[in-house]
């Protein structure tokens, strides 16, 4: 039996490591979300969504500064730093993709803030994660050429609708419309990336893409209104404001680059389908810090709570479970 669990998981080993990125991957999207919640709604932070949009997008060039430890060997078979040898001349395609990507990066960003500052994290987060599935699905289908195999649809679809049960529809237009938004920009930043990856590589399309997203957020300094906006709000900024917004940046960029490693080797729609694991890591983080939370981090256990969660958690589990055991 020992001897048949070891070739089960030689067998298994490619798909164990997107699996097993994608899991960690979403539970720092997790944490990052909550501080997100916490950085658009607190009085004493002066940051909201379109100059933290700005700032967070900004900051991305930031994981440029991994390149240069390319030399570092990673003791994890499949696994390697990125490496400027690895990237290419900008060219009119790379060119493309890259501001393709940072549009639909920083638009998806701003709306998932403003759908933050709005409602609760546990209600936002995964009705994005569950509509960012639905999208990715429908673009992987439509430029990516790579349908699911059909047993794995029914676990989708329930990963899927748990997450968007969970939010419990107490959503108001204008919560929906910017979830709703969110998701399909990230759905299509997602496989725009995926797309890039499978016309050169990994660490040529990282790097670009980052560099896609900077070059579009300093481009909105050059529209009167959004130059006001950002500069007003960041000279009242104060010293521990920057260094939260920059400490948690930190956060989501070791998520997003254990994310798109997770695309790289996996299928990009059901590393996204995943995202409604986020929901499960916020249930697990509010059970056991609820009472110390502060209220600016939009998480609610009433019994009401509770009985939605209740209702939606198998679904996602169960969805879990078909698709990957």
């Amino acid at each position: 039996m020992f001897t048949n669990v070891l070739v089960f998981f030689r067998y298994n080993n490619s798909m164990s490591l997107w699996l097993a990125l994608a899991v960690v991957g979403q539970l720092i999207n997790a944490i990052v979300a909550l501080f997100d919640k916490y950085i658009v709604t607190s009085e004493t932070v002066v940051f909201r969504p379109f100059v933290y949009a700005f700032y967070v997008s900004v900051l991305s060039s930031g994981a440029i500064l991994i390149y240069f430890f390319s030399w570092l060997p990673i003791p994890i078979e499949g696994l390697s730093m990125p490496s400027f040898a690895n990237v290419s001349p900008l060219d009119l395609i790379v060119f493309s993709f890259s501001i393709l990507a940072g549009y639909t990066f920083f638009s998806a960003l701003m709306s998932f803030f403003d759908a933050l500052r709005l409602s609760d994290a546990s209600d936002v987060v995964p009705v994005t994660g569950g509509l960012t599935a639905f999208f990715t699905l429908l673009f992987s289908y439509m430029f990516l050429a790579t349908p699911l195999p059909r047993e794995f649809m029914g676990g989708f679809l329930l990963l899927m609708v748990g997450t968007i049960l969970i939010s419990q529809f107490r959503f108001s237009w204008q919560v929906m419309l910017s979830a709703t938004h969110a998701s399909l920009m990230f759905g299509l930043h997602y496989v725009v990336f995926k797309s890039f990856v499978e016309l050169t590589n990994f660490d040529n399309a990282f790097l670009w893409t980052r560099l896609g997203i900077v070059f579009v957020a300093l481009s909105m300094l050059l529209i009167p209104e959004y130059w006001h906006k950002i500069t007003a709000r960041t000279s009242r900024a104060k010293g521990r404001d920057g260094l939260l917004v920059v400490g948690n940046k930190v956060l989501a960029g070791f998520g997003s680059i254990i994310i798109l490693k997770a695309i790289e080797f996996g299928d990009v729609a059901l590393v996204q389908a995943l995202g409604g694991l986020q929901y499960l890591f916020l249930l697990i983080i509010s059970v056991i810090f609820g009472s110390k939370l502060n209220r600016d981090f939009g998480e609610n256990l009433t019994t009401q709570d509770m009985i939605h969660k209740a209702i939606a958690i198998p679904l996602i589990a169960f969805g879990f479970f078909l698709l990957f055991i």
